[in-house]
This record gives C-alpha cells, structure tokens and sequence, in this order.
C-alpha cells in the first residue's frame, strides 16, 4: 500500500493541470459575442478558431470585398445578399489556456534545501493562446442580424458559414480578387 501511494503522488505532482482551457470551435458556433469576450459588443457573433497567421482574414476580406474610398475593411463592410443590404464586422480575439505543472517547481525546492546547484528553468504555470476570428452581421439600420429574434438569421448563420469555410479553404487570396464580377469588370 505504501508504494501505491508513492505511485500516486508522483504521478499526481508530475502532472500539468488546467485552469483554463480555450474552447474548440473549428467548426464555428454561434454565440453572443460579450458573453465570449467581454471586450465585444453585444451581439450575437459567428465565431470560429483561426489556424492562419495574424491579419490573414482582414487580407481575405480586402480580397472578397474590396475597400471602399474610406480604405475600412475591417469594420461594417457593405454586403448585399438576396438585394438587401448588410454589414460585416469582424475582430480577431485570443483565449489563453494556462496549465499548472507542480514538478519543475518541486524538484527546485529539494534541489534548493539538498545544495543542489541545478534549477529548471520551466515556469510553474504554462500559457499558450488560441485565436479566434469573431464576426458580427448588421443589417442596413445596424440591427443584429445573427440574432434569434431576426427574421433572416438563417440565412446570415448560412453566409457566415460560407465565409468561414472559403477562409479556411483558401491559401491565394488573389483568387478570390479576381473571381468578383466587379474586379474583372473594371
């Protein structure tokens, strides 16, 4: 029994354990922005996680959506679906995950009362980041157009998907410049 619970003790102060961890949402969900982050506005928001390098989204909405004379391609784009049109706000946010690893943290206590000269260097608390790309649909008077009560939220959560997945897909954005009718018309 005693070994056993020597085991359990190494193997309880060899472990990393979460305290954070950022969610999963590489298939995209749904959500109101705030409640994500409280630093967004209040709105419902199709968010989804972000594999590509910072600034890759705002280099594929300038592709997809050329800017205005305003040069803004980042906030209340003007899009028009089914001849109405909407606006298109996106921001790129980061969740932190922090993880707790006792054992670096332990050994250079034994070590410190054993003379022992030897140190680990790796910090008792481990941080990494997720990123994550958050966009909010407006219509033409600025009202959410992601929320349940719209009467065209579907279609929006189905235009947001569609975003979502030609992002993810698309590694030449140029592509996207010249399949717009209103690139090659010029």
């Amino acid at each position: 029994m005693k070994h056993v619970s020597y085991l359990l003790m190494i193997l309880f102060l060899s472990s990393c354990f979460p305290l954070s961890i950022p969610p999963n949402l590489e298939k995209g969900k749904l959500i109101e922005a705030q409640k994500f982050k409280r630093k967004l506005p209040k709105q419902y928001a199709y968010i989804f996680t972000d594999p590509k390098d910072a600034n890759e989204f705002y280099y594929y909405l300038n592709a997809k959506f050329p800017p205005n004379q305003a040069g803004d391609s980042e906030d209340n784009v003007p899009i028009q679906i089914d001849n109405t049109n909407y606006y298109i706000s996106f921001y790129e946010t980061e969740k932190k995950s922090r993880i707790v690893n006792l054992l670096p943290a332990l050994a250079n206590e034994v070590m410190r009362k054993n003379n022992v000269s030897i140190e680990l260097n790796e910090p008792p608390i481990v941080r990494g980041g997720t990123w994550y790309i958050v966009l909010v649909i407006t219509d033409s008077e600025f009202n959410d157009a992601l929320s349940p009560n719209s009467e065209h939220q579907k279609k929006m959560l189905a235009y947001a998907k569609s975003i979502h997945k030609e992002y993810i897909s698309t590694t030449n954005y140029n592509s996207i410049w010249l399949q717009n009718p209103a690139n090659t018309d010029k």
